[in-house]
């Protein structure tokens, strides 16, 4: 009995049908399903922050397969305050410490302030690479008034909003004071103006300046004493009740987070249902994208790796399978993970095209499901030229820059490729990627040799170090394994395996010839038997 495949059979299209079959339980309207991802404007955006807007647009996409008109919220937190000096950023921004990222001069001078710089380095890879959105910016929601009738009800429910705070999570700051952080009308700073009142009929909230410890450090309050009104945007709710007045004013039905913002999620969850009388979208919890050391990516550390420097080595399609291959566990994202990403991108384009066979029919419908997510849902028609990644790399290397494309060409030729611009452009980012990362890690081959296998390639070694064409190589390969009692594929296919990482390659003659006896040497020193 074949099992029952959902949509295009990936985690997407399970998000999407729980998230329908949640919709139609509560007896809500799905003319337009919403998701929503949020995006930091403080500071230069990674890799993680970019995993919100794309897997939130996934899902919008896997609901539009299943038949429902769905877009995607992309909102703006540009009014939070600056709580540090990003790494890398110029230190003149201290002065702008815990001010509205909004109403801060962009450093750089192109942009009309600092958070529309960091927003639009988000906003032109997510148009870069085609995901479509709907943007909302804090500072224009806030100004405009529209968020005001929410805000009120919350500060109305004040009181017991921050026992359920204290008592969900075990924070007490909200017993203290509102959940709402006016801007300092006399210093322009957020977090040290303390909500203390709440003046119901004319729309306004009392406050004080007062000193704050923000990040281990104090910021000295002004002293100053005013009043907020909430229809002006001169403030904003805090995390703690904000998604929940963002859920209910945009009808927002899915949105993710990270396991940072548990705390955070489970307040807004109890807020939606018990004070806004909404009922909260559906969530996933991601986890997060660490750098090798293991630390969660941080714009203040500085140890960021952004999506425009990944697409300066790799198609955007690489970076989306990095984001739709799985939804759970923490990875560990370096540039050294683009060769492994390309070659498995261009395995799963051959299974698409039938090239590579799949048997079982659930698994050769997610793989071809999860091709057809990286592209969009845009497919290219037929199947581009492939060639590994590591064998381009060992060919670009000698090409002249001069006529760079047309060695690697050639060469390719001779090895039994066909070359369309698709394989050269590949080329050319590999190139690249060497100039700015150096050689690639080969890393301990996967590869089990058999004593045989292990013979035969010895005895190859010593006839390649001898050989004076790749002809001659080629048919050396063909009598080691007929001497060693090896099927001759079986041979050809564990050479590959080992020095390739993939069971199919380069004519393998004329390439051994080319790259001499060291590569195949290492390679058979780190393969297991």
């Amino acid at each position: 009995m074949s099992r029952k495949i959902i949509g295009r059979g990936t985690w997407l299209d399970r998000v999407a049908y729980r998230l329908v079959e949640r919709e139609k339980s509560l007896g809500r309207s799905l003319d337009l399903v919403l998701t929503e991802s949020g995006i930091a404007a403080s500071g230069i955006p990674h890799i993680g922050n970019l995993s919100d807007p794309v897997r939130a647009f996934g899902v919008t996409l896997a609901l539009r397969g299943l038949g429902y008109n769905s877009e995607m919220a992309l909102f703006s937190d540009d009014m939070d305050g600056l709580r540090s000096v990003p790494a890398g950023l110029p230190k003149e921004l201290e002065e702008y410490l815990l001010r509205p990222v909004s109403r801060i001069p962009d450093p750089y001078g192109c942009h009309p302030s600092y958070a529309h710089h960091m927003i639009s380095m988000m906003t032109d890879v997510l148009d870069r690479i085609g995901v479509e959105y709907r943007l909302y910016s804090a500072h224009e929601v806030y100004g405009s008034g529209r968020l005001a009738s929410i805000a009120a009800e919350i500060l109305s429910n004040s009181a017991v909003i921050g026992e359920a705070i204290k008592s969900l999570v075990g924070q007490e700051k909200f017993t203290a004071q509102l959940p709402y952080y006016p801007v300092c009308d006399s210093c322009g700073r957020i977090y040290t103006a303390k909500a203390l009142g709440f003046d119901r009929d004319n729309w306004r909230v009392s406050y004080v300046c007062s000193d704050i410890v923000v990040k281990r450090r104090l910021h000295r309050g002004c002293g100053h004493e005013g009043w907020s009104d909430l229809r002006a945007g001169n403030g904003k709710l805090p995390w703690k009740v904000e998604f929940a007045a963002r859920w209910k004013l945009l009808d927002v039905r899915f949105e993710a987070y990270g396991k940072d913002l548990i705390d955070s999620v489970r307040v807004n969850d109890w807020v939606s249902r018990n004070v806004l009388k909404y009922e909260p979208p559906l969530h996933v919890k991601y986890e997060h994208f660490i750098d090798v050391s293991g630390k969660k990516f941080s714009k203040s550390v500085g140890n960021v790796f952004t999506p425009n420097e990944w697409l300066k080595y790799a198609p955007p399609a690489t970076l989306l399978l990095l984001m739709y291959k799985r939804s759970v566990g923490a990875r560990i994202i370096s540039p050294k993970m683009i060769p492994r990403l390309w070659d498995e991108f261009e395995e799963l384009e051959d299974v698409y095209f039938g090239k590579i066979k799949v048997s079982d029919e659930k698994q050769r419908a997610k793989l071809r499901g999860l091709y057809e997510y990286i592209h969009l849902l845009k497919t290219p028609e037929k199947p581009r030229c492939h060639a590994p990644y590591g064998l381009l790399a060992d060919i670009v290397q000698f090409a002249p820059p001069e006529r760079f494309r047309e060695f690697v060409e050639k060469r390719l030729q001779r090895y039994g490729y066909k070359v369309d611009d698709y394989l050269l452009e590949k080329s050319e980012r590999v190139r690249l990627y060497l100039e700015a990362f150096g050689a690639l890690e080969r890393g301990r081959v996967s590869a089990k040799l058999s004593e045989a296998e292990r013979r035969a390639i010895e005895s190859l070694l010593n006839r390649v170090s001898t050989a004076t064409s790749g002809e001659e190589v080629q048919a050396a390969i063909f009598e080691e394994a007929r001497k060693a009692g090896i099927s001759p594929p079986d041979f050809f296919s564990k050479l590959y395996l080992i020095l390739l990482g993939r069971p199919s390659g380069p004519r393998l003659g004329p390439y051994l010839y080319d790259i001499g006896t060291q590569r195949l040497r290492e390679a058979l020193a780190s393969a297991g038997t």
